[in-house]
Protein backbone atom coordinates (compact mmCIF):
# COMPACT_ATOMS: atom_id res chain seq x y z
CA UNK A 1 0.00 0.00 0.00
CA UNK A 2 1.54 3.63 -0.73
CA UNK A 3 0.11 6.95 -0.43
CA UNK A 4 0.79 8.78 -3.73
CA UNK A 5 3.85 11.13 -1.94
CA UNK A 6 6.64 10.43 -4.49
CA UNK A 7 9.70 10.48 -2.30
CA UNK A 8 12.86 10.28 -5.09
CA UNK A 9 13.17 10.92 -8.24
CA UNK A 10 15.31 7.88 -9.57
CA UNK A 11 16.94 7.40 -12.94
CA UNK A 12 17.10 4.49 -14.74
CA UNK A 13 20.27 2.56 -15.56
CA UNK A 14 19.32 -0.24 -17.58
CA UNK A 15 16.38 -1.48 -19.07
CA UNK A 16 17.00 -4.83 -20.52
CA UNK A 17 13.95 -6.70 -22.41
CA UNK A 18 14.22 -10.59 -20.82
CA UNK A 19 11.51 -13.22 -22.80
CA UNK A 20 8.70 -10.41 -22.69
CA UNK A 21 9.40 -8.61 -18.95
CA UNK A 22 11.72 -6.29 -18.63
CA UNK A 23 14.97 -6.39 -16.22
CA UNK A 24 15.00 -2.71 -14.75
CA UNK A 25 18.14 -1.37 -12.42
CA UNK A 26 17.21 2.42 -10.63
CA UNK A 27 19.82 4.40 -9.55
CA UNK A 28 17.93 5.75 -6.55
CA UNK A 29 20.12 6.56 -3.13
CA UNK A 30 17.50 7.52 -1.01
CA UNK A 31 14.95 5.04 -1.61
CA UNK A 32 17.80 1.67 -1.36
CA UNK A 33 18.54 2.90 1.64
CA UNK A 34 15.37 2.63 3.01
CA UNK A 35 14.47 -1.21 0.70
CA UNK A 36 15.92 -4.54 1.00
CA UNK A 37 15.10 -7.29 -1.59
CA UNK A 38 11.60 -8.52 -1.55
CA UNK A 39 10.07 -4.74 -0.05
CA UNK A 40 7.38 -3.65 -2.63
CA UNK A 41 8.22 -0.32 -4.44
CA UNK A 42 6.18 1.94 -6.43
CA UNK A 43 8.01 2.84 -10.02
CA UNK A 44 5.70 5.26 -11.40
CA UNK A 45 2.77 4.22 -10.03
CA UNK A 46 3.15 0.23 -10.67
CA UNK A 47 3.71 -1.88 -7.70
CA UNK A 48 7.14 -3.81 -7.49
CA UNK A 49 9.32 -6.12 -5.92
CA UNK A 50 13.31 -5.27 -5.35
CA UNK A 51 14.86 -7.98 -6.28
CA UNK A 52 18.35 -6.72 -5.49
CA UNK A 53 19.76 -3.48 -3.94
CA UNK A 54 23.62 -2.86 -3.75
CA UNK A 55 25.39 0.90 -4.13
CA UNK A 56 22.52 2.71 -4.00
CA UNK A 57 20.46 1.03 -6.68
CA UNK A 58 17.48 -1.71 -6.88
CA UNK A 59 16.97 -3.96 -9.59
CA UNK A 60 13.38 -4.92 -10.19
CA UNK A 61 11.75 -8.02 -12.81
CA UNK A 62 8.48 -6.21 -14.43
CA UNK A 63 6.16 -9.16 -15.91
CA UNK A 64 4.27 -9.02 -19.48
CA UNK A 65 1.47 -8.43 -17.53
CA UNK A 66 2.66 -5.18 -16.17
CA UNK A 67 4.03 -4.07 -19.15
CA UNK A 68 0.43 -4.91 -20.81
CA UNK A 69 -1.14 -2.19 -18.45
CA UNK A 70 1.18 0.32 -17.80
CA UNK A 71 4.19 2.65 -19.30
CA UNK A 72 7.00 0.13 -18.08
CA UNK A 73 7.47 -0.96 -20.99
CA UNK A 74 8.85 2.40 -22.59
CA UNK A 75 11.44 3.25 -20.21
CA UNK A 76 14.98 3.26 -21.73
CA UNK A 77 18.20 4.23 -20.02
CA UNK A 78 18.43 7.81 -18.63
CA UNK A 79 14.58 8.15 -17.78
CA UNK A 80 13.15 9.39 -14.56
CA UNK A 81 10.87 7.34 -12.67
CA UNK A 82 8.83 8.58 -9.59
CA UNK A 83 9.42 6.23 -6.31
CA UNK A 84 7.70 5.75 -3.38
CA UNK A 85 8.12 3.06 -0.53
CA UNK A 86 5.03 0.81 0.68
CA UNK A 87 3.78 3.02 3.67
CA UNK A 88 4.37 1.60 7.43
CA UNK A 89 1.77 1.51 10.33
CA UNK A 90 1.54 4.45 11.90
CA UNK A 91 3.30 6.92 9.13
CA UNK A 92 1.00 10.05 8.18
CA UNK A 93 -1.08 9.29 5.08
CA UNK A 94 -0.24 12.57 3.44
CA UNK A 95 -2.27 11.71 -0.02
CA UNK A 96 -4.59 8.95 -0.36
CA UNK A 97 -4.70 5.22 -0.05
CA UNK A 98 -2.89 3.50 -3.49
CA UNK A 99 -2.11 0.27 -4.11
CA UNK A 100 0.05 0.24 -6.98
CA UNK A 101 -2.29 -1.75 -9.80
CA UNK A 102 -2.20 0.39 -12.68
CA UNK A 103 -6.04 0.58 -14.12
CA UNK A 104 -5.13 1.81 -17.26
CA UNK A 105 -2.93 4.55 -18.94
CA UNK A 106 -3.77 7.90 -20.38
CA UNK A 107 -2.68 10.34 -22.73
CA UNK A 108 -1.06 13.83 -21.79
CA UNK A 109 -4.00 16.08 -24.09
CA UNK A 110 -1.97 19.40 -22.87
CA UNK A 111 -0.03 20.87 -20.00
CA UNK A 112 -0.34 24.57 -19.81
CA UNK A 113 1.26 27.27 -17.21
CA UNK A 114 -1.27 27.90 -14.70
CA UNK A 115 0.25 30.44 -12.26
CA UNK A 116 3.68 29.17 -10.99
CA UNK A 117 2.06 25.85 -11.42
CA UNK A 118 0.60 23.76 -14.28
CA UNK A 119 -2.75 22.69 -15.63
CA UNK A 120 -2.26 18.98 -16.55
CA UNK A 121 -5.19 17.46 -19.09
CA UNK A 122 -4.87 13.71 -19.45
CA UNK A 123 -7.19 11.52 -22.15
CA UNK A 124 -8.44 8.61 -20.18
CA UNK A 125 -10.95 5.67 -21.31
CA UNK A 126 -14.43 5.52 -19.99
CA UNK A 127 -13.38 2.86 -17.35
CA UNK A 128 -11.35 5.19 -15.90
CA UNK A 129 -13.58 8.73 -15.42
CA UNK A 130 -16.34 6.71 -14.13
CA UNK A 131 -14.80 6.61 -10.77
CA UNK A 132 -13.68 10.35 -11.36
CA UNK A 133 -14.99 13.50 -9.14
CA UNK A 134 -14.19 16.77 -8.98
CA UNK A 135 -11.74 17.42 -5.97
CA UNK A 136 -11.62 13.35 -5.80
CA UNK A 137 -8.14 11.77 -6.15
CA UNK A 138 -6.42 10.53 -8.92
CA UNK A 139 -2.71 8.86 -9.24
CA UNK A 140 -1.10 10.23 -11.96
CA UNK A 141 2.28 8.25 -12.84
CA UNK A 142 2.64 7.04 -8.83
CA UNK A 143 1.64 10.65 -7.86
CA UNK A 144 -1.58 11.30 -5.28
CA UNK A 145 -3.50 14.19 -7.02
CA UNK A 146 -7.10 16.01 -6.92
CA UNK A 147 -9.12 16.21 -9.66
CA UNK A 148 -9.72 19.77 -10.63
CA UNK A 149 -12.14 19.76 -13.41
CA UNK A 150 -13.56 17.12 -15.54
CA UNK A 151 -14.68 16.98 -19.79
CA UNK A 152 -16.16 13.78 -21.11
CA UNK A 153 -13.02 12.34 -22.08
CA UNK A 154 -10.42 13.95 -20.46
CA UNK A 155 -10.12 15.19 -16.66
CA UNK A 156 -7.28 17.85 -15.31
CA UNK A 157 -4.83 18.27 -12.59
CA UNK A 158 -3.05 21.68 -11.16
CA UNK A 159 0.15 20.71 -10.40
CA UNK A 160 1.74 22.99 -7.96
CA UNK A 161 5.81 24.07 -8.26
CA UNK A 162 6.90 21.49 -5.61
CA UNK A 163 5.47 18.68 -7.46
CA UNK A 164 6.55 19.78 -10.79
CA UNK A 165 9.77 19.89 -9.54
CA UNK A 166 10.27 16.75 -7.32
CA UNK A 167 8.24 14.35 -9.78
CA UNK A 168 8.11 13.83 -13.29
CA UNK A 169 5.10 14.88 -13.97
CA UNK A 170 6.83 18.45 -14.43
CA UNK A 171 8.71 16.53 -17.94
CA UNK A 172 5.48 15.93 -19.11
CA UNK A 173 4.62 16.80 -22.69
CA UNK A 174 1.14 16.24 -25.12
CA UNK A 175 1.03 12.59 -26.33
CA UNK A 176 3.07 11.36 -23.43
CA UNK A 177 1.52 8.36 -22.01
CA UNK A 178 1.02 8.06 -18.03
CA UNK A 179 -0.20 5.56 -15.69
CA UNK A 180 -3.68 6.14 -13.62
CA UNK A 181 -5.04 4.40 -10.60
CA UNK A 182 -8.24 5.30 -9.77
CA UNK A 183 -9.46 5.66 -5.82
CA UNK A 184 -9.79 2.30 -4.80
CA UNK A 185 -12.81 3.68 -2.05
CA UNK A 186 -14.76 4.44 -5.40
CA UNK A 187 -14.50 0.44 -6.74
CA UNK A 188 -16.14 -0.30 -3.13
CA UNK A 189 -18.42 1.48 -3.49
CA UNK A 190 -19.67 0.55 -6.87
CA UNK A 191 -19.52 -3.09 -5.85
CA UNK A 192 -21.35 -2.45 -2.63
CA UNK A 193 -24.35 -0.24 -3.54
CA UNK A 194 -26.27 -3.63 -5.76
CA UNK A 195 -26.40 -5.07 -2.34
CA UNK A 196 -27.14 -2.87 -0.57
CA UNK A 197 -30.19 -2.12 -2.70
CA UNK A 198 -31.63 -5.56 -2.93
CA UNK A 199 -31.80 -5.33 1.28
Amino acid sequence: MFTGIVRERGQVRTARRTGGGLAIEVEAPETAGKVAVGDSVSVNGCCLTATAVEDGRISFDAVPESLRRTSLGRLETGAHVNLETAVRAGEPLGGHYVQGHVDRTGRVRSVEPEGEGARLWIEASAEVLRYCVEKGSITVEGVSLTIAELASDAFAVALVPHTLARTTLGALAAGDEANLEVDVLAKYVERLLPQQASF
